[in-house]
């Protein structure tokens, strides 16, 4: 199978990733949980992952707490920086865990920004948005559909010009793009695991310029003669057990990544993500294209979406179509009617991908053209 949906997960890990979920699982038991050897081999395994972690987004190791997926930090960081009726600035690309935790929360939302790969609409809606009153905002850095790469640097240096803090959704770009707690000065930054970062599914990262609030309460292995969660981090936000084989995994994933390098990860993403882009041109195709995009590209076919990708699946494609929970990106981009056909490249993007994609396109091409 050629597989070209990374942006839902990445499916084919590093060696180094299996090797490590095995190996935690057979000599790690529960960090924080007693002085054996087992368990303290599990503390030594996440904090390992918190340091890779730290190298990586420049941010402080205790300040980084493990999640389940990034869905899960979203909605901590959500929960702990915006209170209902808040007014909310969100980009015109956003995925259903932004604005579904936003909803739920009953705030103003205010959309900037609806133009594909146009930095200038989305800065200038976005400053505007921002003048007009905001309690904070929220940004993805790279939507999931079309793969547009936002200027979250400017958008950050506006946010702090203006006095609102933000959160970072990275879903799309930790571990391809350069994303520096630092230099972003983000109240959160949240991202999951299993994606960029090559680690399994059922891990995530929050990182946290800011003291949040818990959303789950519960046994840390600290302070358990207290009824209150721990007032620091990262305990506080990391009640009952963590999936210590997960995060040896991702701790794996994130060695990795610094082994090659994001530069050379992204180089080797857009390089394949251009060709099916050319190659959907050349075969009458409409693909979504601009100046800031990453290694997704989507297009419409002249058929449901979804056959088209079943069609594609049969010839040992996989790819993804539909909404990809993300309506509001498909309503800034015309195509909430009609969904789109995605295609997303990984670490492992090489030129046989390619042909075969070239060659199962065929497959769908409406007859007569």
């Amino acid at each position: 199978m050629i597989y070209l949906d990374n942006g839902a997960t990445s499916l084919h890990k590093p060696q180094a990733v299996h090797r490590a979920v095995a190996n935690a699982l057979q000599r790690c038991a529960n960090p924080g949980r007693g002085g054996h050897p087992a368990s303290l081999e599990a503390s030594r395994q996440v904090y390992a992952c918190r340091e890779e972690a730290s190298k990586l987004f420049r941010c402080p190791a205790e300040r980084i707490v493990m999640t389940t997926n990034c869905t899960h930090g979203l909605n901590i960081a959500i929960n702990s920086l915006i209170p209902p009726d808040s007014r909310v600035v969100i980009s015109g690309f956003e995925h259903n865990a932004v604005t579904r935790p936003l909803h739920a929360r009953q705030v103003k939302i205010r959309v900037a920004g609806r133009r594909l790969f146009d930095w200038a609409d989305t800065l200038e809606s976005f400053e505007q948005a921002l003048k007009s009153g905001a309690d904070a905002a929220v940004f993805t850095h790279v939507s999931n559909v079309f793969g547009y790469i936002l200027p979250v640097e400017q958008m950050a240096a506006l946010c702090r010009h203006y006095g609102v803090p933000f959160i970072l959704d990275a879903a799309q770009s930790a571990g391809v793009l350069p994303v520096n707690m630092e230099d972003l000065g983000a109240a959160y930054i949240a991202m999951p695991g299993h994606k960029g970062l090559l680690g399994p599914q059922g891990t995530g990262l929050l990182l946290c310029g800011r003291n949040p609030k818990p959303v789950l309460f519960g046994g840390t292995g600290s302070e358990s003669f207290s009824q209150s969660m721990p007032a620091y981090l990262p305990d506080q936000l990391e009640a009952g057990t963590l999936n210590v084989p997960g995060i040896a995994g991702l701790a794996a994933g994130l060695h990795y990544i610094q082994d090659r390098g994001t530069e050379n990860i992204f180089r080797q993403e857009h390089r394949a993500m251009a060709r099916a882009a050319a190659d959907l041109h050349a075969l009458g195709f409409r693909p979504f294209t601009g100046e800031h995009q990453a290694a997704t590209v989507s297009f419409v076919p002249e058929m449901d979406s979804e056959e088209a990708a079943q069609i594609l699946a049969k010839q040992g494609v996989a790819v993804r179509a539909g909404l990809h929970c993300a309506p509001l990106a498909h309503e800034s981009a015309g195509t909430l009617e009609t969904g789109t056909v995605r295609i997303s490249f990984g670490h492992d993007a090489n030129p046989s991908q390619n042909a075969h994609f070239r060659r199962a396109l065929t497959k769908i091409i409406p007859s007569g053209r």
